[in-house]
C-alpha cells in the first residue's frame, strides 16, 4: 500500500485508557482560590469541578465513538503525515464538494451536526454536498505532527492535495476559528478548483494607519472595542501557544483537568457540557494535546507569507457572542467578499444565538447560510 493510499478508519479508543482516565480524574489536585473570587483570575473551581463531575459520572465517551464510526472516516499521508477525515457523500448527483476545517480548541466534531443538512437537505430544491471533514495536522485523530512548519499556509496546500486525491475539481472551502484562515488560504492556493469560501469569521485587523478608524459606524466601533477588551483580559492563551507551546504541553499532557480548564477558557458558558468534553477527551484520548497548540507557534513563525489579498468569491457568516469581524479592514485582505451576514440573537423568531461554534449551537442558521452562499456562485 502506497504512502497516499486512503485507508479506512474508525475511533477505537481501548478501555484501558478510559480506565487510566477516570483514575486521574479521580486524583485530581484543586488549586487554591480566593473567596469570591469567580473568574477573574481566570477558570473558576466551581465551573471546572461541574465539568470534571459530569466527565466522571455523566459523559459517555462511547457514545461519542459510535456517533463518529457512524459515518465513513479515512487516513491518508500527505507531506509526511498522517491525515483523518469524514467524507459523507450526498446521495444527490448534483452534489458540491465541500472540505469543513475546524480550530482549536474545537475538532471535528463541531461539524457533526451539520452533516445531515447539508448531505441530505429535506427541500429537494435545496443544494446539497459531498462533505469533507478532515481533522487539522497535529489535531485529533491526525495524531501528533512529526514535522515542523504545519501553519495554516502548509494546511491549505495539505487539504487541496486532498480533494485532488479524492477526485474532486472544483469545490468549496467552509471554516471557522483556525478553519476561518485555512480556508481563504486555500482558495488563494488554490484558485482554479476553489469555488468560493465561507467562513464564521475574517480576522482582519487594524493596519496601523489612523485613517482606517475614520467614520467607522457605531457596530465597527463596539467590534473595536470588543477586540481591545479581549486582548487585554483573554488573549494570554495565543501568547503561549506562539512563544512557549512545549512549556506549556506538560501540564496539557499530563493532567486531564488542566487540560478541561486550559481548553474550556475560551468556551462560552452556555455551551452544552457533553460538547465541551466531547472535544476535551479527543484531544485527550490522541495524545495531540502539545502538538494542536503548535498551531500557533508555526503561524506566528512563518515567515515569508503571502501579502495581496484573496480573490476567490468570500462569504461571512458571523453571529453574536463571536470575534466580530470589520468589513473595511476584511476587504483590504479579500478582494471579493460577496456576502456579508450578521447575525443577531434571534433569527426568524427561533431564538439562534449561536456563538463561536455555530454548526454545534446553530445548525440550521449555519448550513442555510452556506447552502445559499454556494447556490448563488452556480
Amino acid at each position: 500500500m502506497t504512502g497516499t493510499a486512503i485507508r479506512p478508519f474508525r475511533v477505537e479508543i481501548p478501555q484501558t485508557a478510559l480506565d487510566d482516565l477516570a483514575a486521574r480524574l479521580s486524583l485530581t489536585i484543586w488549586p487554591a482560590e480566593l473567596p469570591g473570587a469567580g473568574d477573574d483570575y481566570g477558570m473558576s473551581n466551581d465551573r471546572v469541578r461541574a465539568l470534571v463531575d459530569r466527565w466522571r459520572d455523566g459523559f459517555d465517551w462511547r457514545a461519542v465513538e459510535a456517533r463518529l464510526n457512524a459515518y465513513p472516516q479515512f487516513r491518508t499521508e500527505i507531506d509526511g503525515e498522517q491525515i483523518h477525515f469524514l467524507h459523507v457523500r450526498s446521495s444527490r448527483p448534483d452534489a458540491t464538494p465541500l472540505v469543513l476545517t475546524h480550530g482549536w480548541p474545537g475538532s471535528v466534531l463541531e461539524y457533526l451536526d451539520v452533516i445531515a443538512p447539508l448531505t441530505e437537505p429535506t427541500a429537494p430544491d435545496a443544494p446539497a454536498f459531498h462533505l469533507v471533514i478532515p481533522s487539522l495536522p497535529g489535531f485529533g485523530f491526525s495524531g501528533p505532527t512529526r514535522s515542523a512548519g504545519w501553519n495554516r499556509h502548509r494546511t491549505a496546500r495539505a487539504w487541496a492535495e486532498l480533494m485532488s486525491r479524492l477526485g474532486y475539481d472544483r469545490y468549496g472551502a467552509v471554516g471557522n476559528d483556525a478553519g476561518s484562515m485555512v480556508a481563504p488560504e486555500l482558495g488563494r492556493i488554490d484558485a482554479a478548483h476553489v469555488l468560493g469560501v465561507h467562513v464564521t469569521q475574517l480576522f482582519s485587523f487594524p493596519s496601523g494607519d489612523p485613517a482606517e478608524f475614520a467614520g467607522l459606524s457605531e457596530a465597527d466601533q463596539a467590534a473595536l472595542k470588543h477586540l481591545q477588551w479581549f486582548y487585554e483580559n483573554k488573549f494570554s492563551f495565543n501568547q503561549v501557544h506562539s512563544q512557549q507551546p512545549q512549556t506549556l504541553a506538560f501540564g496539557l499532557a499530563d493532567s486531564p483537568v488542566g487540560l478541561l480548564a486550559w481548553n474550556a477558557q475560551l468556551v462560552d458558558v452556555s455551551l452544552d457540557a457533553d460538547f465541551i468534553l466531547a472535544n476535551v477527551a479527543l484531544y485527550w484520548f490522541t495524545g495531540t494535546a502539545a502538538s494542536a497548540i503548535r498551531f500557533y507557534w508555526e503561524d506566528a513563525h512563518a515567515g515569508d507569507t503571502p501579502t495581496e489579498p484573496t480573490t476567490v468569491p468570500t462569504a461571512l457568516a458571523m453571529f453574536p457572542g463571536d470575534f466580530q469581524s470589520i468589513r473595511r479592514f476584511a476587504e483590504r485582505d479579500h478582494a471579493n467578499i460577496v456576502r456579508w451576514t450578521a447575525y443577531g440573537t434571534d433569527v426568524d423568531g427561533r431564538g439562534d444565538v449561536g456563538g463561536h461554534y455555530a454548526a454545534h449551537q446553530a445548525t440550521d442558521v449555519l448550513a442555510a447560510d452556506i447552502r445559499e452562499f454556494f447556490a448563488s456562485l452556480r
